[in-house]
């Protein structure tokens, strides 16, 4: 396997403070989340690009998640779509190659058809992947209980070829469990380029500290072929960096690990 590491940051994380945090951690790179302070209009794409390399850091993006690129009215789906390639745009100046984002739809189901739902989602990835620069990939992300939630994701790899970010707590909420996950990572592999690594007791978003959850990691990233190549990130719901070093401690030991 060949992983690279690193974590996401979190709404009031600084990114000079978190570069500082992931280079004394030894991480590959940062997630820069691109909402709040770091909208792409709010920042200066290259002050964090030149602040990523003077630690010899990598980057990432999550790409704003609030975005409704499978809304059902015409205008807001556009405008969602242009907002999110802009997004991309100001990723590549940082220096960034691949993002996160989420092909979900914010339309009321009683209202809408699922069917013509993941249509008009599926239609949203295909013309995400179509204006994004060479070099950068979007991987999307599953949502639970979304219209491409965990267990239907395959449907999006039949009729794309997006890549996929796996969020392990999300696929929890959706009911599966470490063996689960694992078969799922044991066929989409090929799919899959990206990990949020997000712990939990019980099927619900907590991204704990990496590790204090009842997630078996080992097997489910045991799964992975020993020619895949992608990027695993720890998404902890913390300010703490203290925590973002403790889970790195146990992410290593589980890959140092892994059968």
């Amino acid at each position: 396997m060949d992983a690279t590491t690193g974590f996401v940051t979190q709404l009031g994380m600084n990114h000079e403070t978190a570069f500082d945090a992931a280079a004394e951690c030894d991480f590959d790179y940062v997630e820069l989340l691109m909402d709040g302070d770091y909208e792409r209009r709010e920042f200066d794409p290259a002050a964090v690009r030149e602040a990523a390399a003077d630690r010899d850091l990598d980057l990432m993006v999550h790409l704003p998640f609030a975005l409704d690129v499978g809304s059902t009215y015409e205008h807001v789906r556009e405008g969602a779509i242009r907002e999110l390639v802009a997004a991309v745009e100001t990723a590549t100046e940082m220096g960034a190659e691949k993002g996160v984002a989420h092909a979900d739809s914010k339309a009321w189901r009683p209202a809408w058809d699922d069917r013509d739902l993941r249509e008009t989602v599926l239609e949203s990835v295909r013309e995400v992947q179509a204006r994004t620069p060479d070099g950068f990939e979007v991987c999307f992300e599953n949502i639970p209980r979304g219209v491409f939630s965990t267990r239907n994701f395959p449907d999006l790899f039949e009729t794309t070829d997006a890549a996929m970010t796996l969020d392990t707590g999300h696929a929890r909420v959706d009911g599966l469990n470490s063996v689960e996950m694992s078969s799922f990572v044991g066929k989409h592999a090929d799919r899959i380029s990206h990990f949020h690594l997000n712990d939990t007791r019980k099927p619900q978003d907590e991204h704990l500290p990496f590790g204090s959850g009842t997630l078996d990691f080992r097997r489910i990233l045991g799964a992975l072929p020993d020619d895949w190549s992608g990027t695993l990130s720890l998404e902890v719901f913390t300010l703490d960096y203290g925590y973002i070093g403790v889970s790195k401690e146990y992410l290593d030991d589980v890959l140092a690990n892994v059968d």
